[in-house]
């Protein structure tokens, strides 16, 4: 695949007709997308009753807890997607960066797998945007680019707001909007009248 073709960096919009129920309604910001697969977090769906409150308890992050502030504690974990769903990751803006454990996606974001970062967001010393997931969502080759040709997904450009919003609930709107799209106007039917 040319890198031309590529969509890293991406937003994925799931079309009304998905037959996957865990990409219903979904919005996949793309972390890469080459000729060997993609792969992709769940920007749009929370975890059930998880927070970075949770987090914190579970890896031992912080020595005192109660040094946190509250609304980073009350930050959601999202769903990333079925793949491996005990993994975390932080997507995040680049401001905070680990040359051993940041991917660059873009010059405004990158991908961070280790609990550094949990534990620099939780000193205060994170990114100043920060995106948590647990697991996350792939394609082998070839398989995205069908999915997206038998009318599976449209794709925008990300931006901050669709990337690291708290309303998570308005992003599926928000992406189709910034593309032209009215939802009510979209059919899961594929076919010429």
């Amino acid at each position: 695949m040319r890198k031309s073709t590529s969509l890293d960096g991406k937003i994925l919009i799931a079309m009304p007709g998905m037959s996957d129920p865990r990409f219903e309604h979904a919005l996949v910001f793309l972390c890469a997308h080459s000729e060997q697969g993609a792969m992709g977090l769940i920007i749009n769906k929370a975890a059930p009753l998880m927070y970075f409150s949770d987090l914190v308890d579970k890896l031992d992050i912080a020595t005192d807890p109660r040094s946190i502030p509250e609304d980073v504690m009350r930050k959601p974990v999202l769903y990333g997607g079925p793949v491996e769903q005990f993994r975390g990751f932080v997507l995040h803006s680049t401001d905070y960066f680990s040359a051993e454990a940041s991917l660059p996606i873009s010059p405004e974001v990158a991908l961070t797998a280790t609990v550094d970062v949990l534990r620099a967001i939780a000193r205060g010393k994170g990114p100043e945007r920060a995106l948590l997931a647990l697991g996350y969502s792939g394609w082998g080759p070839g398989q995205l680019e069908d999915e997206i040709q038998h009318n599976g997904w449209l794709h925008c450009e990300a931006d901050e707001g669709l990337l690291f919003d708290s309303n998570i609930d308005g992003k599926y709107t928000r992406a189709l909007a910034k593309i032209g799209v009215d939802p009510s106007m979209l059919s899961g039917d594929v076919g010429h009248g």
